[in-house]
């Protein structure tokens, strides 16, 4: 199953929720929307499927305006954190259940939810009661349901969220094959579901777009503080220097991939877990203003560093708020460029 077009070009402008957002993806490319909770992805989803009227926008897509037409007749597939499945209808009931609502026959709707569910690898599940599935199953069959009305955008609202790490992975890979063809949007808070699906991220804070770009570039030289918490990344403004940056909290880091040019405005990009802390000896003084657990890690907060420790060198650190440090990042760790 597969749509021509242009793609979708959206202006969601909803006064009332203070959301102004510009949206473009491709005819074969899917976008990742990312923010805080509050940013605004909810309301472009329920603008882009018609349960929300954008007053002053626009929906165009594969050069048809949306803008007023009624959801059933959008030709857009909903794949929410839920599958929410009819439980008195067998699982090809319920795939088949889109296309006999737009008019299909009994006989095509059961064909074409035959088709979807083999192309998310769930034919085996044809006949069984959605209160037997497990959550996996269950979503599998969620994005089946959606591509059995042949959609023409692709709306993938946290799609994994409720699921366990295990099945995570098959219902990735169901949404690798989902969004193949067709314009879709994924709003999601996981970075790797990002990487997995998404050729590009928009970064969405108080109802507007304030980052864009091919997904590992977002995700390698975030601009903004919510992309680089999304990444796992920590930003360090400074001034650059010929052989790295020169952080505004004072010393120097030397950076491996580095083309801002000597006193320039510059940021730099790493990963809590590549600065080493110790108690003296060479590297960044900082004082630590915050011990926080993290992940089976502890976190160090040391004025614009932040760094990741095992609780075993917190301990023989002897690590609390009020403690200097030095801290230390190999030159391959911290990536430098121009900030926005």
């Amino acid at each position: 199953m597969t749509v021509g077009g242009a793609g979708l070009r959206a202006h969601v402008v909803v006064p009332e929720r203070d959301v102004d957002v510009r949206l473009t993806i491709d005819p074969d490319a899917c976008v990742a929307l990312v923010g805080p909770n509050g940013a605004g992805k909810s309301t472009v989803v329920e603008t882009l499927a018609g349960l929300l009227r954008s007053r002053d926008g626009s929906v165009v897509l594969a050069d048809r305006d949306l803008t007023d037409v009624p959801t059933h007749r959008r030709r857009v597939g909903l794949v929410a954190q839920r599958a929410d499945l009819f439980a008195h209808r067998t699982v090809t009931g319920n795939v088949a259940f889109g296309p006999r609502a737009t008019g299909a026959s009994g006989r095509e709707a059961r064909l074409r939810a035959a088709t979807a569910l083999a192309a998310v690898g769930a034919s085996g599940l044809a006949d069984r009661s959605p209160t037997t599935l497990s959550g996996g199953q269950a979503q599998r069959v969620a994005i089946a349901r959606a591509l059995a009305t042949d959609p023409a955008l692709l709306l993938l609202d946290e799609p994994t969220t409720a699921l366990d790490i295990d099945a995570r992975s098959e219902v990735r890979a169901a949404l690798r094959t989902a969004r193949r063809g067709r314009p879709t949007l994924l709003v999601t808070h996981d970075p790797l579901e990002a990487v997995a699906l998404a050729d590009r991220i928009v970064v969405l804070q108080d109802g507007r777009v304030v980052e864009e770009g091919p997904t590992a570039v977002v995700l390698r030289q975030p601009r903004t503080p919510f992309a680089a918490s999304f990444s796992g990344l920590v930003l360090v403004t400074g001034t650059a220097t010929a052989t790295g940056i020169a952080p505004d909290g004072g010393g120097a880091l030397v950076s491996a991939r580095h083309a801002v040019p000597p006193g320039r405005p510059a940021v730099a990009a790493l990963h809590p877990t590549a600065v080493c802390v110790r108690r003296d000896g060479p590297g960044l003084a900082r004082t630590v203003t915050a011990v926080e657990p993290r992940d089976g890690l502890v976190r160090l907060r040391a004025g614009d560093l932040v760094a990741d420790v095992t609780v075993a060198t917190a301990a023989a650190l002897d690590l609390a708020p009020g403690t200097d440090v030095r801290m230390t990042v190999e030159p391959d760790e911290v990536s430098v460029y121009a900030p926005r």
